[in-house]
């Protein structure tokens, strides 16, 4: 175990994107021994960046980065691996470089004494096997060992060669997050280390970041694991030449208000210099004024001259950060009182028949564990071909909008921001870029869809639900792409919105902007709280299908599973 200090020190850096922006302009900030550091910002800031450029996976352009202590990182990518990578492969990439070398020499020992099992091959074997030994590789697995005890449940010698893709996300993120908490650097990068966490799991690493004694940087977006778990806030904020970072030693408790004294500080400097810009340059014209009537005001006018010349190449004080102005225009409308009625209704294999009525108005977060058949209820709702048993309609003038969690939207795939605006919504060039300036968006406006962040997608897909002018809204997991400002807005949007809300969400600081709570049970059962239970564990009854989604060939075989309802094809 390693004994240094650790900490993170960046010093006036910058970097270009290979287009030739400038996205990162003289940031400097420290992140001393223990802290566990918030980087925040908005989507395409320059956060996941900057991560990059800590760990040195990245260059800057100019500035330096220096670190003590060892350097353990988490990617973005994990949670989502879909490849061949196994359980060893996946500690593997995240252990020291020392590690990592020795188990690719092992690895390529053993494939050489597969080929050929002759003298050579087993000695080389054996020096990489002493090699692997010197670098800590036993020590390791001994660590490596209580991971995936912990994550998963069993031993390491049984989960070395399953394969990542058979890990839930969760799974994935548990298991490296406790490999890098208990691993010897000093120092953590953490990308994203709350995404995939149900929230048990978010409760745990809230804890864990609470208690370690390491020091950590990471990005989240989830505010009730910046409230709980984050001592120090960076935020990293678009400025006209390029993201600046500030940094917040308060806590996220007090960031917003602080941030909010310091723009208010930004635009006190800014009118001080333009009330003494303006005095200088009355002055300038009085002297002229007086010089021209006498010939001892000449040296008063020139010394005038001269100050005001020093001050304007002093210049105007810094430009403030460009402040985010999401504005979510979310009208709905006036439906019929009982906007959802469900009667026996059974989401075939996850969930058995409850009963429900959703009124006009009303806020409900459906929650539970991951796999229970929220998302299906969803989209059941929203029309699409959903295995099931019993009844469901929507009430008079209920016209239901769906927010798809995956963000999956074939329709979409291919066309530009501007063109689906046009398309779908009549929308000239002008007013589409006006109603993309509201989320700003109107930069990514000749962007395809695809190729924006999940954050942006998010916003477009809450923009066309807008358009649309439906009057229920069902959001599936809304807040796991927005940054900090984007959920606020979506936030007050749903406030002045009228019509009726069922959300789909693990985000507990959204949860309590909502008055009813379904709850998806482990038990199968579909019952409603007053206040949101977080710590249902994965569903136990035994299902009859993997997947409540019923393939075109089956709608013979289920002649009733479904009701038609024309009104929610749009």
């Amino acid at each position: 175990m390693m004994t240094d200090m650790g900490h993170v020190q960046v010093s006036h850096l910058d970097y270009y994107l290979p287009d030739g922006r400038l996205l990162l302009n003289d940031v400097s900030f420290r992140v001393g021994q223990g802290d566990v550091a918030a980087l925040v910002g908005p989507n395409g800031a320059g956060k996941t960046t900057l991560l990059r450029l800590v760990s040195g996976e990245l260059k800057p352009d100019l500035g330096t980065v220096t670190t003590s202590g060892g350097l353990g990182v988490m990617p973005q990518f994990v949670g989502s691996v879909r490849d061949e990578r196994t359980v060893r492969d996946l500690l593997v990439a995240v252990a020291r470089p020392a590690i990592r070398d020795a188990a690719l020499a092992v690895d390529a020992a053993e494939l050489a004494i597969m080929e050929r099992d002759d003298e050579a091959a087993q000695m080389a074997y054996a020096q990489a096997l002493s090699d692997w030994g010197d670098a800590g590789g036993y020590a390791a697995e001994t660590i490596w060992d209580m991971c995936t005890m912990a994550a998963l449940g069993v031993p390491y010698e049984k989960a070395q060669w399953r394969q990542v893709r058979t890990l839930s996300g969760g799974e994935q993120k548990r298991l490296v997050l406790e490999a890098l908490l208990r691993g010897p650097d000093e120092v953590l990068l953490l990308d994203e280390p709350d995404n995939y966490l149900d929230v048990p799991g978010k409760r745990w690493l809230e804890g864990q970041l609470r208690e370690t004694a390491k020091t950590v940087l990471f990005v989240s977006h989830d505010r009730e694991l910046l409230a709980q778990a984050a001592s120090v806030i960076v935020s990293v904020e678009p400025t006209p030449g390029g993201s600046d970072v500030w940094l917040h030693g308060g806590g996220f408790a007090t960031f917003h208000e602080a941030r909010e004294h310091r723009f208010e500080r930004f635009e006190e400097l800014r009118r001080r210099w333009d009330e003494k810009h303006a005095q200088l340059k009355r002055l300038v014209a009085d002297m002229q004024q007086y010089a021209s009537r006498s010939d001892e005001m000449a040296s008063r006018y020139a010394a005038a001259q001269t100050r005001l010349r020093k001050f304007e190449e002093a210049g105007p004080p810094p430009e403030p950060p460009r402040k985010q102005n999401i504005r979510m225009r979310l009208r709905g409308g006036r439906t019929g009182t009982r906007a959802i009625t469900c009667t026996g209704l059974e989401l075939t294999g996850l969930m058995k028949p409850f009963d429900l009525e959703v009124f006009y108005g009303e806020r409900v977060a459906v929650l539970g564990s991951n796999g229970s058949g929220k998302s299906y209820f969803l989209r059941l709702l929203a029309g699409q071909e959903v295995a099931h048993t019993g009844t469901w309609k929507l009430g008079a003038r209920v016209v239901p909008g769906f927010f798809a969690q995956t963000h999956a939207h074939p329709e979409l795939e291919g066309r530009t921001l501007t063109g689906i605006l046009w398309d779908s919504y009549a929308k000239d060039r002008g007013a589409a870029m006006s109603v993309l300036r509201r989320y700003e968006l109107d930069r990514q406006g000749d962007q395809v869809f695809g190729r924006l962040s999940g954050g942006q997608q998010a916003r477009f897909q809450i923009l066309l639900l807008e358009l649309q002018g439906a009057t229920a809204l069902l959001l599936d997991e809304p807040t796991d792409n927005l940054d900090l400002e984007s959920a606020e807005a979506l936030q007050d949007g749903l406030e002045s919105y009228e019509g009726t809300v069922l959300a789909v969400t693990h985000d507990r600081w959204f949860a309590r902007t909502f008055d009813r709570f379904l709850i998806f049970g482990a038990d199968g059962v579909v019952r409603e709280t007053s206040e949101p239970v977080w710590d249902e564990r994965r569903v136990s009854r035994t299902r009859l299908l993997r997947l409540a989604v019923r393939s075109p060939a089956s709608k013979s075989k289920r002649p009733n599973s479904m009701l038609s309802h024309t009104s929610l094809r749009r």
